[in-house]
């Protein structure tokens, strides 16, 4: 019976709040960017009494930009709108007795004019937003990243580092979720973003305390990926034609990289239909060399092995796809959304590598034996990707929000590892192949459903989500001539991954006065099953875990607030540093995972503040990370000339660190931005590699700086230079060494900017300032390893844009969402 009496009572107050409702005035509205017409999400509303300007009423607009105020009394009011960094908006209302309901429409927010040039040259506009969890940059502002990948715009933002190897850290974490316009992308973050086209993107949203009705992964927060945006009406047409040439440095590499690219979007909105399909490929080859000295130390025979090497290190590099976006809204309360995307992605890496081989006595250092070889060694890898998406959303009448989403992927992913040892000079002769191949399938499902409501002023946000993904890996290994292996077998078999959670949460958020509030709770169940072919017994792991965020924004005026966030984080294992069947990486290398790899766990803080002033923004960031099981990529000695490169978990380690960023519009026709990350990083706490338990304890600070320089040169010509660099950084067992990469950009608009040429100038070395190279070094008591990755400098690459459309609704494309985790 005691559910009988909820239920009941729960209709009676559904139908007394509907009633109350309905006698209420009620003004509502959509709040948008002047300049780009996008929804602003947690704008202010306030309700102020006009004799006297008491604030009476406040709300926050939704992630829509939409509002509605609840107004009890009669009388004369104001409702003023604000978000900083525009200029506030008034509006006189007159409230009778009977009932109203006052639709004020599309409420344009004009930016402050110290934020902002004239329209005219606004492509080259420094643009970004703090809001009370995350930061929002204009893609457009980064000519330099133009005809490149998500990648290359977001080595510009600050706190984003992107090193020699294309791996992502945002305020030195390498884990971190990404969104594509909302989505979830259960993929690693290089793979996913290396996929999409900078020239498809709007904005890229930075979320480093997220809240509660996020998925809890990615130790480094959220970046969320917001594409372009269809028509007004009718049809819109956005392309891009790119190409490029060779660096004018000689690497000595077999073949010239190969540059060039197209993307094409097209989006058609019609009444109730908006329809968008785009396609893009990209063949993006790399040219370089590597360098390494390695010695390792066999205490038992009393003997040192030094194999110093070098030679190319290169890379052939495309991929393709086509994207469909269809969205139907039959009424103002319901929507449908469906998306397809097929797409491929190749990478060949060559690294024909010559190796100076010594054995020498460890005491006398007396040479006991010596070879010169070359090493061949060609890499591949493909990826085939299919997946559909179906999402529902029916808004009520009283603003509630219900919304569903199902998503299917099937990903197919497979490649080899090809190593020749040939002798040397004649190198005609081989003397031993080691070959790789392996295939690994993935299937993935996601399934969510939503529901938001308000109480009082307050948005109260639940949800349900399932997701699943299943590899079925299949590895081979085989030696020519063939070899006595005592561990052969664990070389080659079959490794099947089931990974299933199940989550829910609750969040609340609004405002009262100047504050403005967002907390929740998620609990999450996991089961995590791997089966090796070669063990009886499956590695199985089951968490149920807790995941508290608390977000708060002060405004003290128009120009300056304060925020401080907190979020419980997790950094789940993917299924490369779960799979313990090695790799012949290189001649020297061997690579494998631990299948009993731990997540890390993470707590996340920050507390900043936010400034607008007469010739640009400010804002400044303290922030905190307690990592728990931190995963550490570490070597050790596989046999005199072979080093095993294994993950592991280590006990700890902490960050904490100042970002800080800053827009100035010294001039009217120059725009500067300059974005710096300070931060300390410290691990320390036992290690088992390989069953061998060792302490680290390593710690160091590691600063990056990230500027970007604009300048208007008159008659529709604009330059922009921009500067990534990043200090030396510690690692578990050694150091990565600094990374810099300068690179300029000459751009011409016409016809009121549909169309554009610009011509780029990346990896900017001028044959003295070492750019764009990365050495890497790691130690131990047995070993020693380190190489310098030089890559291509001094790129020269054309770009012709087409843009046939006014920008301001969203498509959302979709993107690949499991797939990928192997390649």
């Amino acid at each position: 019976m005691k559910y009988r009496f909820f239920i009941a009572s729960f209709v009676c107050s559904v139908f007394i709040h509907q009633l109350s409702f309905a006698q209420k005035n009620v003004i509502k509205g959509l709040v948008i960017d002047e300049q780009y017409k996008q929804p602003i999400e947690y704008a202010s509303i306030s309700l102020i009494t006009k004799n006297d300007s008491t604030i009476i009423s406040g709300k926050i607009t939704d992630r829509k930009g939409i509002f509605s105020v609840e107004i009890k009394d009669t009388g004369s009011f104001i409702i003023k709108i604000f978000f900083i960094g525009f200029k506030p908006y008034y509006y006189d209302i007159i409230s009778g007795s009977n009932y109203q309901k006052i639709d004020l429409g599309t409420i344009p927010l004009i930016p402050a004019t110290n934020l902002l040039s004239n329209v005219t040259v606004s492509t080259t506009t420094i643009y970004n937003q703090n809001k009370i969890d995350k930061q929002s940059f204009k893609a457009s502002q980064f000519e330099t990243a133009k005809g490149g990948t998500a990648i290359d715009l977001l080595k510009n933002l600050p706190s984003v580092t992107v090193n020699g190897q294309g791996e992502i850290s945002i305020r030195g974490s390498s884990g971190f979720l990404v969104l594509i316009d909302g989505k979830p992308v259960v993929t690693d973050a290089a793979t996913a973003l290396g996929q999409l086209p900078a020239n498809l993107i709007e904005n890229i949203e930075l979320i480093t305390a997220p809240s509660a009705k996020y998925d809890p992964d990615g130790k480094g927060g959220i970046i969320n990926v917001i594409t372009k945006k269809g028509t007004t009406s009718g049809l819109g047409i956005i392309a891009n034609i790119q190409g490029g040439l060779p660096s004018t440095t000689n690497y000595n590499n077999k073949e010239k990289p190969v540059r060039f690219g197209a993307d094409l979007t097209i989006n058609i909105k019609q009444k109730k239909w908006d329809v968008a399909i785009s396609g893009n490929y990209l063949r993006n080859d790399v040219n370089g060399r590597r360098e390494g000295d390695v010695f390792t130390k066999n205490f038992t025979n009393n003997t040192i092995t030094r194999f110093p090497s070098s030679g190319e290190r290169s890379f052939d590099k495309y991929n393709y796809g086509t994207r469909t976006s269809i969205i139907f809204t039959p009424d103002k309360f319901n929507t449908f959304s469906f998306g397809f995307y097929l797409g491929k992605r190749f990478q060949a890496r060559r690294a024909d590598i010559l190796y100076n081989n010594s054995t020498s006595n460890l005491t006398t250092n007396a040479i006991i034996r010596e070879l010169i070889y070359f090493n061949s060694n060609i890499q591949t890898k493909e990826g085939s990707f299919t997946l559909g998406n179906f999402d529902y959303t029916h808004t009520f009448k009283n603003k509630s929000s219900l919304s569903t989403s199902i998503l299917y992927e099937r990903s197919n992913l497979f490649g080899n590892t090809l190593n020749q040892n040939l002798v040397y000079p004649q190198m005609n002769q081989i003397f031993q192949e080691v070959y790789n191949p392996y295939s690994n399938p993935i299937t993935g499902y996601r399934a969510k459903i939503d529901f938001t409501t308000f109480i009082g002023t307050a948005k109260l946000e639940t949800g349900y989500q399932f997701r699943q993904d299943n590899q079925d890996g299949l590895f081979d290994y085989t030696v020519t001539p063939a070899t006595s292996q005592p561990d052969a077998r664990r070389f080659r078999g079959s490794a099947k991954a089931i990974n299933s959670i199940n989550g829910l949460y609750a969040q609340l958020s609004g405002k009262e006065k100047k504050l403005q509030y967002a907390m929740g709770l998620r609990y999450e169940y996991a089961e995590r099953t791997l089966n090796l072919s070669y063990e009886s017994n499956a590695h199985y792991l089951s968490l149920s875990n807790l995941f508290p965020s608390l977000n708060l924004l002060y405004t003290i005026n128009n120009n300056l607030n304060y925020k401080i966030g907190y979020s419980k984080r997790i950094q789940r294992t993917n299924n490369f540093e779960l799979n313990p069947i090695p790799e012949r990486e290189h001649s020297e290398t061997l690579e494998q995972g631990d299948p009993d790899l731990l997540p890390q766990f993470i707590d996340l803080a920050e507390i900043g503040v936010n400034h607008s002033f007469k010739k640009g923004t400010l804002f400044a960031t303290l922030y905190f990370q307690n990592i728990k099981n931190p995963i550490q990529r570490v070597n050790s000695v596989y046999a005199d000339t072979i080093l095993n490169r294994l993950f592991t978990n280590a006990e700890r380690a902490q960050l904490f660190g100042l970002e800080i960023g800053t827009t100035l519009k010294p001039k009217s026709w120059w725009n500067w931005y300059v974005g710096a990350n300070l931060y300390h990083y410290a691990i320390d706490g036992k290690v088992n590699i390989l069953d061998v338990v060792k302490t680290v304890s390593n710690a160091s600070w590691v600063y990056s700086i990230n500027t970007n320089c604009n300048f208007n040169l008159g008659k529709n010509w604009s330059t922009q230079l921009t500067i990534n660099y990043t200090s030396n950084k510690p690692t578990a067992l050694g150091e990565d060494s600094r990374f810099f990469v300068p690179t300029s950009s000459l751009k011409k608009s016409f016809s009121n900017g549909k169309y554009s040429v610009g011509f780029q100038w990346q990896n900017m070395n001028l044959g003295f300032m070492n750019a764009n190279q990365q050495r890497i070094t790691t130690s131990g008591n047995d070993f020693y390893t380190t190489t310098n990755y030089i890559y291509e400098t001094d790129v020269l690459l054309l770009n012709f844009s087409i843009n046939l459309n006014k920008i301001t609704l969203k498509t959302k494309m979709p993107v690949s969402e499991i797939g990928e985790k192997e390649f």
